[in-house]
């Protein structure tokens, strides 16, 4: 089976890891890739390794009612860049909106593949979570589901390469101001925050009113770490217990009893969680893993396509992580 498939936003990094993982994919086909600066180039002017006919298609104007005959449209484009544009493409055509325009928003399902995958199931219209959320939520699903922990009472300090910012990111994000460095950014303001703050509370049935986030950069390429801190009385063996349970039948999530570390994803699209926690000090801590473009971004889009389409979960993401 063929499923023809489109890129918007091909050239940035997100829709650039999505053409990795589409053209080593069983089932999909990549027939139409747009941008706005790269128009009239060839793939293969951005991506030399390409093979065969990907290297010669053509990179057309992003055009939301031109387009050609396709089944799914990846679309990874910035914050703000997608919301009117996507409403006008065909409701005959997929659509994992990479992107923060759609998350939470009515018309459109949430796309938090490893918690929520049969909500996912023949959707049309499917927003792929933030990178940072990714990591947090996969990690605190299982306590929250369990009341394990106070959902009112989290903080969140989490690392990220700068990839994350996208191919422009320039600025804080260069290379010269965040190599040698460590740089804390989007305090009390991230945008974030009301995403994770609304799946806490789904997951929990109870106020995330208390949830405190603090990213920062960190001079690698790909990767997030985030370090989470909770209230709780479980132990240790509860918390990998009930993450065991919850994760039993996900192809994706690895649930280990040490600490995690950013190289274990990357390339991947799994996750990785762990936890640790002192009772008489009612803390828990949780940590989890994710590669920034891969489940944090194409990965999961990817993996949401395949639950869309009827597919294996699985398909086009079974490969290893990059080591080292």
């Amino acid at each position: 089976m063929s499923i023809r498939v489109g890129i918007v936003g091909i050239s940035g990094f997100g829709g650039g890891e999505a053409l990795r993982l589409i053209a080593g994919h069983p089932h999909f086909e990549l027939v139409y890739a747009a941008g706005e600066g790269s128009a009239g180039s060839r793939l293969i002017d951005h991506f030399p390794g390409l093979p065969g006919k990907l290297a010669e298609l053509v990179i057309e104007r992003w055009d939301p009612v031109a387009l050609p005959e396709i089944d799914v449209l990846f679309a990874s484009l910035p914050t703000g860049a997608s919301a009117d544009a996507l409403a006008r493409v065909s409701r005959d055509v997929k659509i994992v909106d990479i992107g923060g325009d759609h998350r939470y928003v009515d018309g459109w399902t949430y796309g938090l593949a490893d918690v929520w995958p049969d909500e996912i199931k023949g959707q049309t219209r499917v927003a792929n979570p933030g990178c940072f959320p990714v990591a947090t939520q996969i990690a605190l699903a299982p306590l929250l589901v369990n009341g394990l922990i106070e959902p009112g009472n989290i903080v969140v300090d989490a690392k990220t390469g700068i990839s994350g910012a996208g191919r422009g990111g320039g600025g804080g994000f260069s290379f010269a101001a965040n190599n040698e460095n460590l740089v804390p950014y989007g305090l009390l303001r991230h945008v974030h925050m009301p995403e994770m703050t609304t799946t806490i509370e789904r997951l929990s049935g109870a106020s995330a009113a208390g949830l405190v986030f603090a990213p920062h950069l960190v001079p690698m390429t790909r990767g997030i770490l985030v370090t989470m801190y909770c209230r709780g009385s479980a132990t240790t063996d509860q918390c990998l217990d009930a993450a065991r349970r919850f994760y039993n039948n996900s192809a994706f999530v690895r649930v280990i009893d040490k600490p995690p570390q950013t190289k274990w994803a990357s390339g991947s699209n799994l996750a990785f969680v762990s936890y640790a926690a002192d009772p008489e000090r009612n803390l828990v801590i949780a940590l989890g893993v994710v590669d920034n473009l891969g489940k944090g971004a194409a990965g999961q889009a990817v993996q949401n396509a395949n639950l869309m389409c009827g597919l294996a979960e699985t398909a086009g993401l079974e490969g290893l992580p990059i080591w080292p």
